[in-house]
């Protein structure tokens, strides 16, 4: 038996991912009555329980594999045998999860923030029904809602995944077995990190890339090295390469491509394909709604996250840009203080991405073609790991920071990293980007030595044409 009851909140978030609880947390902070609607039986969404933890946490398993396998005898330390126990780093991975997930109910509570377990669907007059798994209804009325409901993996149409044998990025976290040959479609971040795991674990991974590079839209440098290192490594890479058809079977699949003409096919046991993520308006019923949508599908909003509906914000994957979570978050943040009536806007210009593949890759701002495309004067300073004494140390040299700055002002345009722990050191570029900082501040700030940091500031010597270490 069913039953409708009717609750009230200051805010509603529609979706409990990275940006719809970081915004229901910034809500209640504020003094907000927060209600937020998640479905699925944990908080977290995409990023927390299918995508960036899970994900980081099999790159850290299988690196350390990796690492006893091929690195630990430079170090004087030998290691015999050593062996994959699937089952457990997978039972690892999800404890990892469960941590987070907990760790998220956790702060709900401390923050008085309602958790209305269920599906929500947005109705004029920014009220949400949200249906439990019982058939019962609460219809939610919210002064502000705030739509946070992500994004979904983008299939190809004559390979819909079945999470079988064709996997999007959930079922290529859960496969039961070290693949013996895993087919990747598309060489973006997901495809070349969950590749890279499974590489590692002792599976022949294939990449097959429409675009003429991998990792589309990066620094021209970064690519070039990434290509190089990830090659060297084992990843087979097929760039310019179109997938035409595929052959599903029970126990493997056919992949058809072409490049320049010519016809080709890859033979494997489990196909990921990453081809890229779009919109999800589950619940959200656009038309209906009068809700004004861009031309890929994604909400239209201004820099206060706000959409042309009354009081009702989108945050996220779901308003398009780079999908990222970090982006989730400050989106979130800027649309509970909005709603606070603080004088705050949302801007992209420092937004740092990251690529966990080892070693990692960092960057924030302008490539430097994108520099050279618009016609500003520019230089470029450049700083290998090789030439830097605590990568040495660790055995982990491959790579560079490089820094594009402004010819006449010397203001940072952009950093482009691919090295050891670059996820970490790009942050003080940031900072110093959110102040217009130039390389010059950078470079006569004092890092510690020896620190991987070092090689940032040598990148920025470099671009004034004194690096002291090259």
């Amino acid at each position: 038996m069913t039953s409708t009851t009717s609750q009230t909140a200051d805010v509603l978030v529609l979706g409990g991912g990275p940006g719809g609880y970081v915004a229901a947390i910034r809500a209640a902070q504020l003094g907000f009555s927060v209600t937020c609607i998640e479905a699925d039986k944990t908080l977290g969404g995409t990023c927390v329980t299918v995508g960036c933890i899970p994900s980081k946490a099999l790159l850290q398993s299988s690196e350390h594999y990796e690492w006893l396998r091929l690195h630990a005898a430079e170090h004087g330390v030998k290691v015999e045998g050593a062996t994959v126990d699937l089952p457990a780093m997978m039972a690892r991975k999800t404890d990892v999860v469960a941590q987070n997930t907990k760790g998220i109910e956790f702060l709900f509570r401390k923050n008085k923030i309602t958790w209305a377990k269920g599906f929500g669907t947005l109705k004029t007059g920014n009220v949400v029904e949200v249906k439990d798994t019982d058939g019962n209804v609460t219809s939610w009325q919210g002064k502000h809602v705030i739509i946070a409901t992500g994004s979904v993996p983008v299939q190809l149409p004559f390979l819909p995944f079945d999470e079988q044998r064709v996997l999007s990025n959930v079922g290529a976290l859960q496969i039961p077995e070290v693949p013996k040959h895993l087919i990747v479609i598309g060489g973006g971040v997901i495809g070349l990190e969950l590749g890279s795991v499974w590489r590692r674990l002792g599976a022949k991974v294939t990449v097959v890339e429409f675009a003429p590079t991998i990792l589309p839209g990066n620094d021209d440098d970064v690519i070039k090295e990434a290509d190089k290192i990830l090659r060297k490594q084992g990843l087979e890479i097929h760039t310019g390469t179109k997938v035409t058809g595929a052959d599903v079977r029970a126990d493997g699949v056919t992949i058809h491509a072409e490049k320049d003409g010519a016809a080709l096919s890859f033979d494997g046991d489990y196909v990921l394909v990453s081809v890229g993520r779009k919109p999800s308006l589950s619940g959200v019923d656009a038309a209906a709604l009068g809700l004004a949508l861009g031309q890929r599908g994604e909400i239209a909003v201004n820099d206060q996250m706000r959409t042309n509906l009354p009081n009702v914000f989108a945050i996220g994957d779901v308003v398009g840009g780079k999908l990222l979570a970090h982006k989730a978050e400050d989106e979130g943040v800027i649309a509970a203080e909005v709603i606070a009536g603080k004088p705050v806007h949302m801007h992209y210009r420092t937004m740092p991405g990251v690529v966990y593949t080892w070693p990692e890759i960092a960057t924030v701002g302008l490539t430097e073609q994108e520099v050279k495309a618009s016609g500003r004067a520019y230089r470029v300073g450049k700083f290998p790991f090789s030439a830097n004494g605590r990568a040495r140390t660790m055995g982990e040299t491959q790579g560079f920071v490089k820094f594009v700055v402004d010819k006449d002002s010397d203001e940072i345009l952009g950093c482009h990293m691919i090295g050891p722990h670059v996820a970490d050191n790009l942050a003080q570029v940031v900072l110093a980007m959110e102040y217009r900082g130039s390389a010059e501040d950078i470079a006569i700030t004092v890092h510690s030595h020896p620190t991987l940091s070092e090689t940032v500031k040598e990148a920025a010597l470099s671009a004034l044409g004194r690096a002291l270490h090259m």
